[in-house]
């Protein structure tokens, strides 16, 4: 690590400092390392060599039964360098359950957004003797888990924060024997059994901190401390809290943060070995016959465990077209098949430029884009002419090509619903759709053709995953791009002051699941438009018009006389920018950084459309 340039950078006040500082952070991996870059962060800050202006600071708040300190500091460090600042609430030791049952207390005064709590290890043992029966220690288990997640449920009422639950490492010595295993009142079988628990039953708002899984990839020996217990209560040893710090960061940096969307592959080297062109399909290394062909087969079965999670696959290779999609389509030991994929690009263009084409052809943000990639060479060409993509260079064995994808952390979905899995099915009935507006006559025609129903539903508890997954990732055609977590949209559901609903439309191609989301409150007379966003597959098959319809129903039900609402602009919605003016509209106020506007009510007549309703918002079954 270069620390003494980050250091040179800082006594001359130059801004490339908080860059070194950055890349720095992500490379260390060392306590001693990130305590240090902590330090000179907030030197440099001490000297007026701020960082660029981020959003509001986010109120944290950490409780637990071990020492906090200096797990807060590597952890507020992690948060600054990314671009999110802290105002920060630090419990008492091992005083968490008395802070979080004071109704009044400094905890609910501070008002979190975000609560990490990492209850003490010393407190998850079996009351009873190592001779229980099963059963009873299951008892104790189940009791001891819904103890704590009621303990989360209480801080998440009382403060709307998200909690970071912190579940337990096993012990890492060896008594009580074989018994270890054979006892489920054991240390190492009841924090199994209590993790386990937590697991499966923590609810929404609740995302585990997984100490469990962090000692055991460090090594459970290494990451025990006991005299750093004894001396000052840490809760681990130094490297482990350096780790313990990052998944704390990235659960909190990722709570409003959607995963990627689109998993781009190489061909040549990246899903077999060798090159096609040169080598024939019968010469390319795939499959179980060698141990490099093992490896490449493994590689894409984890890829086709992607895609079952949701992750759209495509191809963008240099390669001869026909060569290249015949590999795919007829090699024997093939796992991902052209219908695994939403685009198959094979040709000797620029990357960059056939990347940039299928962004457009999916109508996806290139920011969503992951490439992968063998060679060096390549993925820097992408790195300069769509930086937007994130890649990842494979390394020189194929042996390590899974774990290098399973560890890069950019697929992980706070969520899995049945709808993911059939992403792919989507887009790929969507080439169908473009293939008969090419046909179609006029554009009514074509409208009509596609025989489009719809369903508009009040926001469920049922939905909210996938509610949360369309919010978080929506960035054009968003009006507001206000991002919510999975547990404030469950807080919608069925609140009287507000409407909040969902559109789901399907056609003789095929279900585009939930397309649509709009939050709206009612305020003075007028239902204050809060979200409106769509996703951009449907554009122009009027559903804006359908959800404009339902807007004015509520509205006037609720006793509303107008419609009210804002366009904030990003760097991804200029496509809204004009949106509301199209839909009949009024400007009441319009700046470079927010428009204003309203829909009278009284003149308002529904819009014809092409769709037909199966269900309106808040009506029964």
């Amino acid at each position: 690590m270069n620390l003494a340039r980050a250091k040179t950078l800082l006594i001359e006040g130059a801004p490339a400092f908080w860059t070194e500082l950055r890349v720095l952070t992500e490379q260390a991996g060392g306590f001693d390392d990130l305590i240090f870059l902590s330090s000179l962060r907030k030197k440099a800050v001490a000297r007026g060599l701020k960082p660029a202006a981020a959003g509001a600071p986010l109120r944290l708040a950490i409780l637990g039964g071990c020492s906090l300190y200096p797990l807060h500091e590597l952890l507020t460090h992690l948060l600054a360098v990314a671009g999110v600042a802290c105002e920060l609430f630090l419990g008492d030791y091992d005083n968490y359950v008395a802070e979080i049952s004071e109704a009044g207390g400094a905890l609910y005064q501070f008002r979190s957004e975000v609560i990490l709590l990492l209850p003490g290890a010393q407190r998850c043992k079996h009351p009873g003797a190592l001779t229980d029966p099963p059963d009873a220690v299951r008892a104790e288990a189940h009791a001891f888990a819904a103890q704590l997640l009621d303990l989360c449920r209480v801080a998440h009422e009382r403060t709307q924060a998200e909690v970071l639950l912190g579940n337990f490492a096993l012990p890492a010595r060896r008594d009580p024997g074989p018994f270890r295993s054979r006892a489920l009142a054991s240390d190492w079988s009841f924090r199994k059994l209590v993790n386990l628990e937590l697991g499966v039953r923590a609810p929404a708002f609740v995302r585990l901190c997984d100490l469990e899984f962090l000692a055991h990839r460090h090594g459970a020996l290494a990451a025990e401390d006991a005299r750093g217990w004894f001396e000052s209560k840490q809760p681990c040893s130094p490297a482990l809290l350096v780790d313990l710090a990052r998944e704390a960061a990235h659960l909190i940096l990722t709570l409003r943060a959607p995963p990627k969307k689109v998993l781009v592959l190489d061909l040549d080297n990246t899903l077999w070995g060798g090159v096609v062109a040169d080598d024939g399909i019968e010469g390319i290394e795939l499959g179980d016959t060698s141990p490099r062909g093992e490896a490449f087969k493994a590689f894409q079965k984890y890829v086709a465990s992607l895609k079952e999670r949701g992750v759209l696959l495509a191809v963008c290779s240099k390669n001869d077209h026909a060569r290249a999609f015949e590999a795919v389509e007829k090699h024997p030991e093939m796992v991902l098949r052209p219908a695994d994929f939403v685009a198959f690009t094979a040709n000797w263009d620029p990357k960059s430029d056939n990347l940039r084409r299928m962004a457009v052809e999916l109508e996806l943000g290139l920011d969503s884009f992951v490439f992968v990639d063998d060679n060096p060479a390549e993925i820097e060409i992408v790195r300069q002419f769509a930086p937007e993509v994130t890649t990842i260079l494979l390394g020189p064995d194929p042996a390590d090509y899974v774990g290098q994808l399973q560890d890069c952390r950019l697929f992980e979905s706070h969520s899995f619903t049945a709808e993911d899995a059939q992403r792919t099915g989507q887009y790929r009935a969507e080439a169908g759709r473009k293939a008969l507006l090419v046909s179609a006559s006029d554009m009514d025609a074509y409208l009509e053709s596609l025989a489009m129903t719809a369903e508009i539903r009040e926001f469920t508890a049922e939905d909210a995953p996938r509610l949360a997954q369309l919010i978080n990732k929506s960035n054009q055609f968003n009006l507001t791009t206000r991002r919510r977590t999975e547990a404030e949209v469950l807080a919608l559901v069925g609140r009287a002051e507000s409407v909040a609903f969902s559109v789901r439309l399907a056609d003789r191609f095929g279900d585009h699941g939930l397309i649509s989301i709009v939050i709206g409150h009612v305020r003075d007379g007028a239902l204050e438009i809060d979200t409106w966003l769509m996703s951009c597959r449907v554009l122009k098959r009027q559903v804006e018009e359908t959800v404009l319809n339902e807007l004015a129903r509520l509205a006037r039900a609720r006793g509303c006389a107008r419609l009210a609402g804002v366009y904030l602009p990003t760097a991804k919605n200029e496509m809204v920018r004009d949106f509301y003016p199209r839909m009949g509209f009024a400007a009441r106020s319009v700046t470079a950084d927010r428009g204003e506007f309203a829909l009278e009510l009284d003149s308002f007549q529904p819009r014809p459309t092409k769709i037909s309703l199966r269900r309106r918002a808040y009506e029964s079954d």
